[in-house]
């Protein structure tokens, strides 16, 4: 979501998301269902734009996907845009609401806005490099194992109406990045590296050493810088770094050093092409291919249930700092990143950086903010200034 210096002209958006999904065939899209395959088809015209509604990503039932696969949405000087991941990722996503933004502000100022910075000319026709498939592209002969031990998983009472719990940690990108390279790591790594931490005291209060998990999580790994891609659809793949507390008592630096080297090994070409070759290797099987969808749906299921959620406590995506063309900073005074939780997995977490501030977002499907708390905790120890807001109900 981008936050205007002033409330959304809802007349200057509607002209203004016209105009942008037709730049974005491959995200402005509807679910179809095939005898083998579903497929994404273009959508006709834009959707409507709705009134942002109690809490955000409110569960999209798979009626609506088959309408309209994303989501626009307006709060007061905030507009929000969500999608379906299929669409596309993070990146893809970010891309797309800043052009989005852009088109708008030109409408309502009557100025004029360069396609730089992650900003797509919205006149321009698509490119074919936009719209290509990177996995397909880039995937190679070795594969790897997905095989690894699962983690621990975090728990909690469930929100009875489906309500999402937000909560978002506001800190100064420079004092945050000076304490990261204090340490000689980066800004995801100390992150990913205090979030483990607090999530090891929920764990250390719940359970004997002896009866605990490894505590890892899942990082979003951002392929185009690897691969220099230009794709717009989805092309992320992930790492599952962590540490086992069965080994003894961590010091925060010692979590530090392991979380970094891993990141160091698990992001690099070679690993990523080899992961990839899996996922591209099984969608070209032979028996997959002519296997009905329904077949198909069961299979999957079963796979994901096996595995799909265990591997790992939560994600962590971090979309790094947010660049605009210099004329559209006077107008975007915030922006917000977030991901919603998975069936079986309560919180995620989402950060992003704009204009000096890292906003770190977490959202939760459970009732009491016990990870959000221990986080704090673990951040208040470190030295790190924190602003906090929430949603939460009374």
């Amino acid at each position: 979501s981008a936050t205007m210096t002033e409330a959304v002209d809802m007349d200057a958006l509607r002209t203004a998301l016209d105009v942008t999904v037709r730049r974005f065939p491959s995200i402005a899209v509807r679910l179809k269902t095939g005898f083998f395959w579903y497929y994404l088809e273009e959508l006709s015209r834009a959707p409507e734009i709705v009134d942002e509604m109690h809490s955000p990503l409110i569960h999209m039932p798979i009626e609506d996907i088959r309408k309209c696969a994303l989501r626009v949405l307006v709060h007061n000087n905030r507009i929000a845009v969500e999608f379906y991941h299929a669409l596309t990722d993070g990146n893809g996503g970010l891309i797309f609401l800043k052009s989005l933004v852009a088109e708008y502000l030109e409408r309502k100022y009557s100025i004029e806005i360069p396609a730089t910075d992650g900003v797509l000319d919205r006149e321009e026709e698509p490119t074919k490099e936009e719209l290509t498939d990177s996995f397909l592209e880039n995937s190679g002969d070795v594969s790897k194992s997905r095989a690894e031990e699962n983690s621990y998983r975090l728990s909690g009472i469930p929100e009875k109406d489906g309500f999402i719990n937000l909560t978002t940690f506001m800190i100064d990108s420079d004092e945050l990045r000076a304490i990261a390279k204090s340490r000689g790591i980066t800004v995801t790594a100390f992150l990913a590296s205090a979030l483990i931490c607090a999530i090891v005291k929920i764990q250390n209060r719940q359970l004997p050493r002896r009866n605990q998990r490894p505590v890892k999580i899942l990082l979003p790994v951002d392929l185009r810088r690897i691969y220099g891609s230009k794709t717009l659809r989805n092309f992320s793949l992930y790492i599952t770094p962590g540490i086992d507390p069965r080994m003894g008592d961590w010091e925060f630096d010692e979590v530090c050093k392991s979380i970094h080297h891993q990141m160091g090994y698990g992001i690099t070409k070679k690993e990523m092409t080899a992961r990839m070759t899996k996922n591209v290797d099984s969608e070209k099987a032979f028996v997959l291919r002519i296997m009905p969808l329904f077949i198909k749906n069961i299979a999957m299921k079963m796979v994901y249930n096996a595995v799909g959620e265990k591997k790992a406590c939560l994600d962590m995506s971090n979309l790094g700092v947010v660049n605009l063309p210099e004329i559209m900073k006077e107008y975007v005074e915030r922006f917000d990143f977030i991901i919603g939780p998975l069936p079986e997995t309560p919180y995620n977490c989402a950060v992003i950086t704009y204009g000096g501030q890292v906003n770190i977002s977490f959202v939760r499907n459970v009732q009491k903010p016990e990870l959000e708390l221990a986080f704090f905790e673990q951040l208040r120890d470190l030295g790190v200034h924190v602003k906090v807001e929430s949603n939460q109900r009374s």
